[in-house]
């Protein structure tokens, strides 16, 4: 089973995120589920979603407390949260930053391996607005294939319709521009 948390703020697009992986997954022929965690957040709070994938039938519903990867979407969330808790020795950091993965490892002292991608500029560039969900699938998917990248094209035009095409751009800019740091 592949777990992954992701963390943003109200209206970037972290629970979408969640989403659109579970979705690329069960059009995999995997089983897959996401799903948010909510309090009285508002938009601009921090958010956390959930995902997991797997070959057979999830039977679990709690929330993910050692995942495999974490993807966060604000680059803020970073010194407010402890993003890497529970981590997986073998685990992923996938973040939105201007900074390289060593810069983030020596600052905030990270310790496994960081994939990194500027999604706030290429949202911006691509988009217009700084959301920046759907770019961070792209850095998900170069860190760790753990869906088809091809396979996220199908819930990305559903979900987007008339603006598909730019999100499936900017899901394959942060896809080709995404570093990874050991």
């Amino acid at each position: 089973m592949i777990e992954v948390r992701l963390h943003g703020r109200g209206g970037q697009g972290a629970v979408t995120s969640a989403e659109l992986l579970a979705l690329a997954a069960i059009n995999q022929g995997n089983y897959a589920q996401a799903f948010p965690s909510f309090g009285p957040e508002r938009r601009g709070a921090p958010v956390v979603a959930f995902c997991r994938i797997d070959d057979k039938p999830i039977r679990t519903r709690a929330a993910i407390y050692q995942p495999d990867m974490v993807l966060v979407l604000d680059p803020s969330i970073l010194r407010l949260v402890k993003v890497t808790s529970g981590l997986k020795d073998d685990g992923i950091l996938v973040t939105n930053t201007k900074y390289s993965g060593d810069e983030l490892k020596k600052e905030l002292g990270i310790t496994h391996p960081i994939a990194t991608v500027n999604a706030t500029k290429i949202a911006m560039e691509e988009l217009g607005l700084p959301i920046t969900n759907t770019t961070m699938l792209g850095s998900l998917l170069k860190a760790r294939e753990v869906v088809p990248f091809d396979s996220l094209i199908a819930p990305l035009k559903r979900r987007f319709g008339r603006i598909a095409d730019k999100n499936i751009k900017v899901f394959t800019r942060a896809y080709q521009e995404t570093l990874l740091t050991r």
